[in-house]
């Protein structure tokens, strides 16, 4: 039971990784984003073509310079795209982001083929510590549990305390009022979206550094950041964190009890959840 609980809470932080971005642009503009997984995978072949263009550049640095451009592109991407589709019907939002998941993942295959990629991290992958003489815990699966708490607490400690937290709490609360006080929406959002995938790129890079990916694989990311966002509460960043750690855990009582069941019995907990509590099990809170 304790090695279920600690290979679950390591999955929960990959997966903590892969909701953060949808938990802040749902939080900030009540947006969903239907690409989210699909982005994930694009940022893990970004530090890929990276890595292979540099030659033996680190695939650490390669994710860093990675960063900023992640950054430049979400402003853009909403300033220039998404803000058109906001409003009181989601609709307009669900439509462009679901064209841009089928647009990212064709350019994928056409540029880099359907063929499986990894990014290779010197053998860090493969390293363990061992705790006792029955367990190891992976080395990687530590650092993105690290990370993955360090982004939860700088993006609570950045709405809580900072000016541009202030800011998205105003525009997330009303608009209109929040216009008339000064501050420009669009570029709040465009900000929120930029911080997101920020998260979105360093999400890809683990991933990519963790396992194989491949262009198809998005649909899937979508489809555990979903679940861990919904099941912790929709713009909750410690309930997302704690959506993510249920969903990990519960998934290796699955793998456990039979190797075909821990995705099933995501689901199932996800469902339930999305019936007893739809607002999820810890709300949005601000502070």
């Amino acid at each position: 039971m304790l090695e279920i609980i600690v290979q679950g809470v390591l999955l929960g932080g990959l997966y903590t990784l892969f909701a953060l971005g949808q938990s802040l642009m749902f939080g900030v503009m009540r947006l969903t984003n239907t690409a989210q997984g699909d982005f994930i995978i694009l940022g893990a072949f970004a530090v890929i073509a990276g890595v292979s263009l540099t030659g033996d550049a680190a695939p650490w640095l390669v994710a860093l310079a990675v960063l900023p451009v992640a950054f430049g592109f979400g402003y853009a991407l909403q300033r220039y795209v998404l803000n058109g589709t906001l409003g009181k019907d989601p609709l307009p939002s669900l439509v462009v982001t679901f064209g841009l998941s089928i647009v990212i993942q064709n350019l994928l295959l056409e540029v880099f083929s359907a063929d499986p990629r990894a990014i290779e991290t010197g053998g860090l992958s493969t390293q363990g510590i061992a705790l006792g003489d029955a367990m190891s815990v992976g080395v990687l699966p530590l650092v993105v549990l690290a990370i993955a708490i360090a982004a939860t607490g700088a993006l609570q400690w950045l709405f809580a305390h900072t000016a541009l937290g202030r800011s998205f709490r105003a525009v997330s609360d009303d608009r209109e009022i929040a216009e008339l006080m000064g501050l420009n929406a669009k570029k709040v959002y465009a900000f929120a979206t930029a911080i997101a995938f920020v998260l979105i790129a360093v999400a890809g890079a683990l991933q990519g550094m963790r396992t194989t990916v491949s262009p198809s694989d998005g649909p899937l990311l979508l489809l555990f950041a979903f679940e861990a966002v919904i099941i912790g509460g929709m713009g909750s960043f410690w309930g997302t964190l704690a959506g993510a750690m249920i969903l990990g855990i519960t998934q290796q009582i699955g793998f456990r009890l039979d190797p075909g069941w821990g995705i099933w019995f995501g689901h199932i907990v996800f469902l339930v959840v999305l019936v007893l509590r739809p607002q999820g099990l810890f709300p949005k809170t601000r502070g």
